[in-house]
């Protein structure tokens, strides 16, 4: 049986091949609703597949989104990557994910794998303040945004969230409780740059810590970002005569690793500790006790990044901080912080 082609369907459909051609690409140009649904019919009935290699060779760009994310194992990314895959599909896209495992060689891999690739754009969630990733975006000369972090060297569109703001509501509604301080899990180094989110989960802390008349000397306290080595962490610390007895951790997994530790050491959450997290994956209201934490909305974030992405002026929208798109977060209190 001869192949399908694109004229088959506009004979059939009556229409021209371009007609056919916006149909199947949902574009550029509008198709009249009677045409679109008479080209429709004419694909199903002749079984027409559409041949995406020869239109990503004549386009120079495939049906492709690239995605990096720094760890797909983790509950927050993983929850991010499949909101954008979401996100993608409603605009006919596909995703392809790469993890860089924290490592600034792999983030450049798949940088220069997927962009090679011809991909529509590129969406990164950047593993560090990388010289080498802005390089190679800028000889690409690629559509990327930046999504969940914005490291200085990148200086490319950005959608995140008001990590700092998340962070002070999270401590101030521990110290609210009667504490007389609060401690906070950061990340395993205090880094100094601009738009690492633990950082600004760390900044938001010590903010509120401030602003409440508290000392941080000595109640901050460096953790692997995951809960497996944050439960080993946590079972030292807990078990020393001056532990805390309120923790902010600055993600869920570290939270999550922190209950863990203290249910082995028979100590009541949040009776003798009180806990809160940062991110609200899924498994933050299923923790015993549930877990109070902040909370993003991940779907509107991701479809920010995927509009962005897709948006042939991106890279010639204005000031820095006209290309940050900000977030608001906020706080789901559950009762591993004391209340209910």
């Amino acid at each position: 049986m001869a192949k399908v082609t694109r004229d088959d369907v506009a004979r059939l459909a009556g229409t021209s091949t371009a007609v056919v051609s916006y149909v199947i690409n949902n574009g550029p140009r509008p198709v009249a609703p009677a045409t679109k649904e008479r080209v429709l019919a004419a694909i199903r009935e002749l079984g027409y597949r559409p041949d995406r290699v020869a239109q990503a060779m004549a386009s120079r760009r495939t049906d492709l989104i690239g995605l990096i994310v720094p760890d797909a194992r983790q509950p927050f990314f993983a929850e991010m990557a499949h909101a954008v895959e979401q996100a993608a599909a409603d605009r006919g896209k596909m995703v392809l994910v790469g993890n860089s495992d924290y490592l600034d060689e792999r983030e450049v891999h798949y940088l220069r794998a997927f962009l090679g690739m011809r991909v529509s754009g590129l969406i990164l969630i950047s593993q560090g303040p990388s010289e080498h990733s802005a390089t190679e975006i800028e000889a690409w000369d690629a559509r990327v945004v930046l999504l969940h972090r914005r490291p200085e060297a990148i200086d490319d569109v950005a959608v995140v969230l008001d990590d700092v703001g998340g962070a002070q509501l999270a401590t101030r509604h521990l110290l609210e409780h009667g504490h007389e301080y609060v401690a906070c899990l950061g990340g395993m180094e205090s880094t100094p740059e601009n738009g690492d989110p633990v950082t600004d989960h760390v900044d938001g802390w010590s903010r509120a810590m401030r602003e409440a008349g508290r000392s941080v000397e000595g109640r901050l306290f460096q953790s692997p970002y995951n809960r497996y080595d944050t439960y080993r962490l946590a079972l030292d610390l807990l078990d020393r005569p001056d532990r805390p007895t309120a923790l902010f951790c600055s993600t869920d997994d570290q939270a999550i690793g922190v209950l863990r530790a203290a249910r082995e050491l028979d100590i009541d959450v949040p009776g003798e500790l009180a806990v809160t997290g940062f991110d609200d994956v899924k498994e933050a209201a299923l923790t015993d006790p549930p877990l109070t934490t902040v909370a993003s909305d991940r779907p509107a974030m991701a479809r920010a990044a995927v509009d962005l992405v897709l948006d042939d002026g991106l890279r010639v929208l204005g000031s820095r901080r006209e290309r940050v798109r900000q977030f608001p977060s906020g706080l789901v209190v559950r009762r591993s912080c004391g209340c209910g």
